[in-house]
């Protein structure tokens, strides 16, 4: 359904003419149909940036997007209109997504205004009617203003905008992370229960490493504008093999004592270095634990050590 192939987007530096914003690097990943995508990683790290990118609202500095087999990559806004049928996003603030002046219907009718799809005003409420349905929200909620929901109540809005032009790739831009804890797993099992019954096609990015394991039947970890190791869900968190996987996973607290020794071998050093002066080499080898000569000096190419499992790292 998705296939991005070395992707990179930089943004320039105000003020100055030559430096600019390392925001993604050379990314390539592919997505089947009817699957979902993880995207993990520190904040900062372009995970945001590589969503806006696939979808269009940046426009990318280089490589290909391929969406069902179409490239996307540098088509006019002309063009571009038809594919916005096919790929919508959720994004990651329910309070500033959605229009404070707009009633909810005017939002959830929203694509179908602007894609001419019905052909009257009743046919249009019938169809945010029966979204919002499938959101779990109802006729009472149309007229009202999004001040007036709580946060999950927002998000569900949010969704049902994405959902109503039947598209086949949702790209989730952390749409849980701005939400109380209680909520976070109603609007995930929502998510989760819409790809079973439509065969969407999901790119979900978060913070939160259980949640993406839960989702996700695809795992890949970014590290400063690149993907650092790719593979199934299941297997990454038994057998992480990239030290910065490492680290990330074994930062998550656990509700019960580990083995001793876990930590020290867990713990990531430092801070992440500035995008706009990247290290040479291997980018993380200023807060390696492992770090040897090469890794300074030679960008490490993402290769598949195992079926279906790549890693970019000199060590192996």
């Amino acid at each position: 359904m998705l296939e991005v192939q070395n992707i990179k987007k930089y943004f320039p530096v105000k003020g100055s003419r030559s430096k600019v914003v390392h925001a993604v690097e050379d990314i390539s990943f592919q997505i089947p149909k009817g699957k979902t995508l993880g995207l993990v990683g520190e904040s900062g790290c372009g995970k945001s940036t590589v969503a806006r990118t696939v979808i269009r609202i940046y426009e990318p500095t280089a490589g290909t997007i391929l969406l069902d087999g179409q490239d996307i990559s540098h088509i006019g806004t002309k063009e571009l209109k038809p594919v916005r049928r096919k790929i919508q996003m959720i994004f990651q603030d329910p309070y500033a997504s959605l229009n404070a002046r707009m009633k909810v219907r005017d939002i959830i009718a929203e694509p179908l205004v602007a894609h001419a799809i019905c052909k009257s005003s009743r046919e249009m409420d019938d169809m945010v009617l029966s979204i919002l349905a499938r959101v779990g929200l109802g006729r009472q909620h149309m007229n009202r203003y999004p001040h007036e929901f709580s946060g999950g109540q927002r998000q569900r809005i949010g969704i049902a905008r994405a959902l109503i032009i039947n598209p086949d790739l949702l790209i989730c831009d952390e749409p849980i992370s701005a939400l109380d804890v209680s909520i976070q797993a109603q609007v995930v099992n929502l998510l989760k229960a819409i790809q079973d019954e439509k065969n969407l096609t999901y790119f979900f990015i978060a913070h939160d490493l259980a949640m993406v394991r839960y989702v996700s039947d695809i795992i890949g970890v970014m590290y400063l504008g690149r993907i650092v190791e790719t593979c199934e869900s299941v297997k990454i968190y038994k057998r992480p093999l990239h030290p910065y996987t490492i680290g990330l996973l074994g930062s998550v607290p656990l509700p019960r004592p580990v083995k001793k020794g876990f930590e020290k071998e867990a713990y990531i050093e430092g801070d992440i270095p500035s995008p706009i002066s990247p290290p040479s080499g291997c980018t993380f080898h200023t807060r390696c634990r492992h770090v040897k000569p090469e890794c300074r000096e030679a960008v490490p190419v993402l290769k598949e050590l195992e079926a279906g499992h790549k890693v970019a790292c000199h060590l192996f």
